[in-house]
């Protein structure tokens, strides 16, 4: 069983990449997978045109398997005509005109349709296609088999892992509450599923025949050989990547994960209307102090105007400063440093 994962994916290594999205980079997807692991590139937002072009720059770089990651729609996320767009921007005006612009315009929709973005990736062909946010379909299942995908899903519950298991993925990520970004919860409220990796991992190993891969709290080697101790047949790792010289992190943003301690991350639905967890800045306090937080998506696409703006400007402060509680022990400038150091980990 040790070797599952390496056989499932085509890689040689048992360390996957977070999907980030908003922040993946080519130069850091293809480093890591072409040290031995899965590069994974998040693909939130993006058309079918932007994912064609995002692959083909991929393998320009790399003959290495990766995988994509798409946001399955949970069915309740709104629309740009069931919400009063001019209440959602009016409490973020100081942002924006902080940056020097004017609230955002309203768009024809929030995001692309999701089957544009799994047709593109279906015809993309990626190693791997990881979901979060629900089960994918048995039709989903099928279409990606039938192109030689392996699907994996994402629980932050035993309940999940087992309704994803049953739902035909090939792997599970087992992410405890520690873990960078969005909470991707699906059963229940993302509050009521913070479920610590510590304690998520082998129940879901219990609960399930499929390859389980840890996430949440792993940054060096004594991560990936707890994880492993606890039954996980792999690692996912956000943080301590996002932290390299590799990732499309901001340098703001690379420095708050470097000043961060084991009690300097927050959840919160501030910046996407979802619950994440990062590194709470000026944007973080004062979006949560008026107390208006619009549902998602309409929250991420008015607070993602000021904050496209503000990363230009590498401006911290008005960033989402995705992190995870293990922020302090990512230590690494290099993609290719921080890779060594979790193999070590394997034994």
């Amino acid at each position: 069983m040790s070797a599952r994962i390496e056989r499932l994916l085509g890689i040689r290594h048992p360390i996957l990449l977070g999907a980030f999205g908003g922040l993946s980079s080519i130069e850091l997807t293809a480093a890591v997978s072409d040290a031995g692991g899965l590069g994974q590139y998040g693909l939130y937002g993006y058309s079918a045109t932007r994912i064609h072009d995002t692959v083909a720059a991929l393998r320009t770089v790399t003959d290495a398997p990766f995988g994509l990651n798409l946001w399955l729609p949970t069915g309740d996320e709104v629309t740009p005509e069931s919400v009063d767009l001019g209440a959602v921007t009016a409490p973020l005006a100081p942002f924006y005109a902080e940056v020097g612009m004017d609230a955002p315009a309203a768009p024809a929709a929030f995001l692309p349709p999701f089957e544009e973005q799994l047709e593109a990736v279906l015809e993309a062909r990626p190693a791997v296609l990881s979901v979060v946010y629900g089960v994918p379909s048995a039709e989903l299942v099928a279409a990606a088999r039938e192109h030689g995908i392996r699907v994996i899903g994402t629980a932050t519950t035993v309940a999940e892992a087992r309704a994803l298991a049953v739902g035909g993925v090939d792997a599970v990520i087992a992410s405890g509450a520690e873990a960078a970004g969005h909470r991707v919860s699906f059963l229940r409220d993302a509050e009521d599923s913070l479920v610590g990796t510590l304690a998520l991992v082998p129940q879901v190993v219990d609960a399930v025949d499929v390859p389980v891969i840890a996430a949440g709290g792993i940054a060096d080697r004594r991560g990936v050989a707890a994880a492993l101790a606890l039954g996980a047949e792999g690692v996912l790792v956000g943080t301590a990547f996002l932290a390299t010289r590799q990732s499309a992190a901001t340098s703001a943003h690379r420095r708050a994960i470097a000043e961060a301690s084991d009690d300097g991350t927050v959840l919160t639905r501030a910046l996407s209307g979802r619950l994440a967890r990062g590194i709470p800045n000026r944007a973080v306090r004062t979006i949560e102090q008026g107390g208006s937080i619009a549902p998602f998506p309409a929250q991420n696409w008015a607070t993602g105007a000021f904050r496209a703006e503000a990363g230009r400007h590498d401006e911290g402060e008005l960033l989402s400063l995705w992190a995870g509680q293990a922020a302090p022990l990512a230590r690494h400038a290099d993609a290719g440093e921080l890779f060594a150091e979790l193999a070590v980990g394997l034994g």
